[in-house]
């Protein structure tokens, strides 16, 4: 038998993290990073082999993420891609109301609006945080444990898979509030959605449901949390029956009028368990974990490749166009809805913005107080 034992060779692992543990924290707002040991079917511990989980920590802002929270998702995922006993990265949120909600729009407010290069280099950190979860080396799922909004949305669309729980809900903010959904919306949603659905989803900034995005292909399972003695309570304020209205199918629609007020009460006094979503996550990974590593990523990069062409055909274009616009709509946009508590709006007139804009008038400080709340007396 050929002998290489006299090749000189190193011995040991090579550490190929670019950042310690300076950017994860228990702490909130913060990202908390976490290695999970992989458990088979019956439950028992697989040794040596991890899950990694990147987990954004800030629930009493729906789990938006600051500045600093933004580079702990980037160390995250740098971290998931580069551990060799990671079998995939797991991204979801503390809590049982908000997955992600965007970014942090009291920042944005008061930092960001008003100082357009700040706004760019926040910008390219975001850009940054999108390209960590795209080019992950090992696959990347989304466990959604509430509202995925805005920015949440578009950072939960480059995950290669998402689950959630019912109740969740989905949908973008920008046009509403002074943004576009430029932070990937506009070039995932295409993929995932027929394209007028996705156009409708982009710019009405609509609320859709769980089972509703499961119905048109964006969410691969949701599944109840709702834990009632024994047994499980989906979802009460959507339709889980199935039926045709006005030629339109109707399937996890959201429940309008007394009903939806009864289903709200219902939730809110609820007690939520993720079990049988967690359960959901280690199916699938116990599937990647039984499949060659090198043919997994390869395959999960050869689908990955559509959604990143436009991601990387549009990312810088918008990065200049959004830091721009914090001189403008977002400026109003995003002061609005930080000043709900204070005006009880939280967004700006809209009706007033459009005759002064038919008017050519001059975007002011006469202006933006003519379209902003007033504080309540």
């Amino acid at each position: 038998m050929a002998d290489l034992n006299w090749l000189p060779r190193e011995s040991g692992s090579k550490d190929h993290f670019l950042w310690g543990d300076e950017h994860f924290s228990n702490e909130a707002p913060g990202i908390m990073f976490e290695k999970k040991t992989i458990r088979d079917p019956q439950g028992n511990p697989v040794d040596g082999l991890h899950s990694a989980w990147i987990t954004l920590n800030n629930p009493k802002q729906y789990n938006s993420y600051t500045t600093e929270m933004v580079k702990g998702v980037i160390a995250g995922f740098q971290r998931a891609s580069a551990d060799h006993s990671v079998v995939a990265a797991i991204f979801t949120a503390v809590g049982d109301k908000a997955f992600c909600t965007g970014g942090n729009t009291r920042e944005y407010a008061e930092y960001y609006a008003g100082r357009p290069n700040e706004y760019g280099a926040y910008m390219d950190l975001f850009n940054a945080m999108v390209d960590s979860i795209l080019t992950c080396k090992k696959p990347t799922i989304c466990r959604v444990n509430g509202m995925r909004v805005a920015g949440g949305q578009e950072i939960g669309m480059a995950c290669d898979t998402t689950l959630a729980s019912d109740l969740a809900i989905f949908g973008q903010a920008g046009p509403r509030h002074g943004s576009a959904p430029d932070g990937g919306s506009s070039d995932f949603l295409p993929w995932m959605l027929p394209m007028e659905l996705a156009m409708w989803n982009c710019v009405s900034c609509e609320m859709w449901s769980a089972y509703k995005m499961q119905r048109l292909g964006l969410v691969s399972k949701c599944v109840p949390v709702i834990k009632q003695d024994d047994g499980w309570l989906r979802n009460p304020a959507v339709t889980t029956d199935t039926y045709v209205e006005d030629g339109e199918i109707v399937y996890g629609e959201f429940k309008t009028g007394e009903e939806a007020r009864k289903a709200r009460d219902v939730v809110k006094n609820a007690r939520t368990d993720f079990e049988r979503l967690d359960a959901e996550v280690d199916k699938i990974l116990w599937t990647y974990t039984n499949l060659f590593p090198g043919c997994l990523i390869k395959s999960v990069e050869g689908i990955r490749l559509k959604k990143k062409f436009f991601w990387d055909q549009a990312k810088v274009i918008n990065r200049h166009w959004l830091a721009a616009n914090m001189n403008g709509e977002a400026y109003l946009g995003f002061n609005a809805f930080n000043t709900k508590k204070i005006t009880g709006k939280d967004t700006i007139d809209f009706i007033e913005f459009r005759r002064r804009m038919n008017r050519s008038d001059a975007f002011d400080l006469e202006f933006m107080a003519a379209v902003l709340g007033k504080p309540q007396s």
